[in-house]
C-alpha cells in the first residue's frame, strides 16, 4: 500500500523542495544585489538635496 504512493509523495516533496530553493534565491538577489542600489540612489539623492540647499542659502 505504500508503494503506492510513492512517487506522487516524492513529486509533491520535489516541487515544494523546487519551490523554496527559487524564492531563497529570489530572496538572496534582493538582499545582496537590489536593496544596496536603492540605498545607494537614495543617499545620491539625499546628497543632491543637501547640495541644493547649500547653493540656495549662500
Amino acid at each position: 500500500m505504500a508503494k503506492k504512493f510513492a512517487f506522487a509523495k516524492g513529486l509533491v516533496t520535489g516541487v515544494i523542495a523546487s519551490a523554496a530553493a527559487v524564492g531563497g534565491a529570489a530572496y538572496a538577489v534582493k538582499k545582496k544585489i537590489i536593496e544596496p542600489e536603492e540605498k545607494k540612489i537614495a543617499f545620491i539623492e539625499e546628497n543632491r538635496k543637501k547640495a541644493a540647499r547649500k547653493r540656495v542659502s549662500h
